[in-house]
């Protein structure tokens, strides 16, 4: 594409709500996920003995299911990014592609 073309989706105001929305719907996601994961590195780091609690008779400890809940959480959010992305996202993109077609 041209520079022309570059300049032209910049200027579009849809490009513009893209990005913003885009950006802030990942940061937010971001935040959730740091939030998760430092949360359980920080009671293991200071409370080892709250995930060393065992479960039933057996050998496994409410640390395993917590983290297997934090991996989950991950995929959970990154199916939750994708549809967004799939869906309004996308819909925002094929709306500038078409504008810019229109512009010629």
């Amino acid at each position: 594409m041209s520079q022309n073309v570059y300049d032209r989706v910049k200027a579009n105001p849809k490009y513009t709500e893209l990005v913003e929305k885009r950006s802030s719907f990942a940061w937010k996601l971001s935040a959730v996920m740091l939030v998760v994961y430092y949360a359980f590195i920080l009671v293991i780091a200071f409370s080892p003995t709250s995930f060393a609690q065992k479960i039933g008779s057996g050998v496994t400890t409410i640390g395993i299911p917590i983290g297997f809940a934090v991996i989950i959480i991950a995929f959970v959010l990154t199916g939750i990014y994708t549809q967004r992305a799939n869906g309004e996202f996308d819909d925002l993109t094929n709306q500038i592609k078409e504008d810019i077609r229109s512009e010629k």
